[in-house]
C-alpha cells in the first residue's frame, strides 16, 4: 500500500501508540480522547493536538473520519481484574460508546481495536463484539487475531487480541467473499520472525552513564546472588517442573502430616468469588474478610509435592544454603524462585530478571516479559557499567516500537505505566497495512 491521506480518530488514546502507527501511512488524527490527565499531557506535548477527556462527554465533538482506532479499556476482561466484561458498569460499557460513534459516523471505513489476550477466551463477550459491529455493515475478523511483538522479531512477549473491520462496500470482493475477515486474508506470516537468544539485549543502551540511576538496590543485588548460588549448587542441571517456593520445602519439619497441614495441602483459604456469593450454602462459609476454605486443587498439590521432594533429596545442601542467608530469605517477596531458562545453567548475568510480589523470576534472553501497567520492570546486567539495573524508559519504549524522538515528560514510574498500557506501534502498523490492503484501490477517495 502506498502512503495516502486519511483521517483517523484515536479513542482511549493513552500516549499515542495508534497515533504513531497511523501517521506512518499518511493518516491525520482529527480527534483523540483520553481520560488520564498525565497521558493527555504527554499526548498533547508530543503530537501538538488537543486531547478530549472522557469519551462519554465528547461524543458530539467528533468530526468525520475514515479509521477508528481504539485500545478500549481491558481491565474488565483481564486476568488481573475481576473479569466482569460488559457487566462492569463503567469500563465494561465503554465498548458501546464505540458502537454509538460508528452509528453516527457511517463514513467510517475501517476499525482497528486492541484488547487483552483473555478477551479471546470469553466467547460471550467476543460474540457481542462481533454481532454489534457486523450489524453496522462491517466485515469483521471471524476469529480473534492474537499476536505478540515477539511474533514479528520484537523482543517482547505480549499477546494481544486485535479486532478488525472493513466497510462491506469498500472491500475488494476478490479478497473477501463470505462476510468475514480471516487470519489468512491478512497474510501476516510474511512479517513473522522468531526471536533468538540474545535478541532481547539488542534494544538496550549498554554503558550509558545516565543509566546508572536505574541500578537496583544492594539488597536486590544480594538476593540475585543468593538464588544464583542455589541454582548453581543445588539444581545446576535440574528442572523440577514447577517454581521453587521455600514455603513448600518444609524446612526443619520431619513429620509429613505436620508438613502437609502447615502448607494447607488439604484445604486453602482463598478470596471468595462470584460463584461462592451466588451459592446459598457456600455464601454462609465466607468469613468477615471475604475468604472461604476450598479443597486444594490437584495442580497445587503436585506443585507442593515437587518442592518437598526436592528438599528431601537435597536437604543438607539446601539447609546449609538457607540458614547462611536466613535474614533475606525470610522476607516474603524473596521466597519464590522461577527458572525459565531451560535445563542448562546460564549465569544470571546473561538472563532477564524480574522481581515479582512473591519472588524472583529468571528468563532466557530471547525476549522480555510483557510490559505491564504496574511497576514490575525487567532487570538486566549492564556489562559496560558492571551493575544490575532495570531497563530504562527509553529501552521500554523500544520494546513498544515507539519512535526514537518520542520525548517522555513524566517521571519514570508514570512513563513505565503509560508504556505498559500502550499498543505496540510496529504490530499496529503491520496489521493496519494488511487490513487496508483488503480494500478496493483508492479507498481514501470514497
Amino acid at each position: 500500500m502506498t502512503k495516502s491521506h486519511f483521517k483517523f480518530i484515536d479513542l482511549f488514546a493513552g500516549i499515542g501508540g495508534f497515533h504513531q502507527a497511523m501517521t506512518l501511512y499518511g493518516g491525520e488524527c482529527v480527534f483523540a480522547s483520553e481520560i488520564d490527565p498525565e497521558c493527555k499531557k504527554q499526548y498533547e506535548k508530543q503530537f501538538k493536538i488537543k486531547v478530549h477527556g472522557d469519551i462519554n462527554d465528547c461524543l458530539n465533538d467528533i468530526p468525520p473520519f475514515d479509521v477508528l482506532c481504539a485500545g478500549f479499556p481491558c481491565q474488565t476482561f483481564s486476568k488481573a481484574g475481576n473479569q466482569e466484561g460488559f457487566e462492569d458498569e463503567l469500563k465494561g460499557q465503554l465498548f458501546f460508546r464505540i458502537i454509538d460513534i460508528l452509528k453516527k459516523h457511517k463514513e467510517c471505513k475501517f476499525i482497528i481495536l486492541e484488547n487483552v489476550r483473555n478477551l479471546a477466551d470469553q466467547k460471550e463477550f467476543w460474540n457481542v463484539i462481533q454481532t454489534e459491529l457486523r450489524a453496522l455493515d462491517f466485515f469483521i475478523t471471524q476469529d480473534p487475531i492474537i499476536r505478540s511483538p515477539s511474533d514479528f522479531g520484537i523482543p517482547q512477549n505480549r499477546e494481544r487480541v486485535y479486532i478488525l473491520g472493513i466497510k462491506k462496500s469498500l472491500r475488494d470482493q476478490e479478497k473477501l467473499k463470505n462476510g468475514w475477515i480471516h487470519t489468512e486474508d491478512l497474510n501476516l506470516k510474511q512479517f513473522e520472525k522468531r526471536c533468538k537468544p540474545g535478541d532481547a539485549f539488542k534494544i538496550l543502551d549498554l554503558g550509558n552513564p545516565e543509566n546508572s540511576k536505574y541500578a537496583i538496590s544492594k539488597e536486590q543485588e544480594q538476593i540475585i546472588k543468593i538464588w544464583e548460588e542455589f541454582k548453581m549448587n543445588v539444581t545446576p542441571h535440574q528442572q523440577i517442573g514447577a517454581p521453587i517456593w521455600l514455603d513448600y520445602f518444609g524446612i526443619n519439619i520431619d513429620d509429613e502430616e505436620e508438613f502437609r497441614k502447615k502448607c494447607s495441602y488439604y484445604q486453602q483459604r482463598v478470596k471468595a468469588k462470584k460463584k461462592h456469593l451466588n451459592d446459598p450454602i457456600l455464601s454462609k462459609r465466607i468469613d468477615e474478610d471475604g475468604y472461604i476454605l476450598e479443597d486444594t486443587p490437584e495442580w497445587k498439590k503436585n506443585f507442593i509435592d515437587k518442592n518437598r521432594n526436592l528438599y528431601l533429596a537435597k536437604r543438607s545442601l539446601i539447609d546449609n544454603w538457607y540458614f547462611n542467608h536466613f535474614d533475606l530469605l525470610t522476607k516474603k517477596i524473596y521466597r519464590k524462585f522461577e527458572w525459565n531458562c531451560g535445563p542448562e545453567y546460564t549465569p544470571f548475568n546473561n538472563c532477564i530478571i524480574q522481581f515479582r510480589q512473591s519472588g524472583i523470576r529468571i528468563k532466557r534472553p530471547d525476549s522480555f516479559p510483557s510490559l505491564v501497567a504496574i511497576v514490575n520492570t525487567p532487570i538486566i546486567w549492564d556489562e559496560k557499567l558492571e551493575l544490575f539495573r532495570s531497563i530504562t524508559v527509553r529501552e521500554a519504549a523500544n520494546l513498544q516500537s515507539f519512535r526514537a524522538n518520542f520525548n517522555f515528560i513524566c517521571d519514570k514510574h508514570i512513563s513505565f505505566k503509560q508504556l505498559g498500557n500502550s499498543v505496540n506501534v510496529k504490530v499496529i502498523k503491520i496489521i493496519a497495512k494488511q487490513l487496508f490492503n483488503l480494500a478496493i484501490e483508492n479507498w481514501e477517495d470514497k
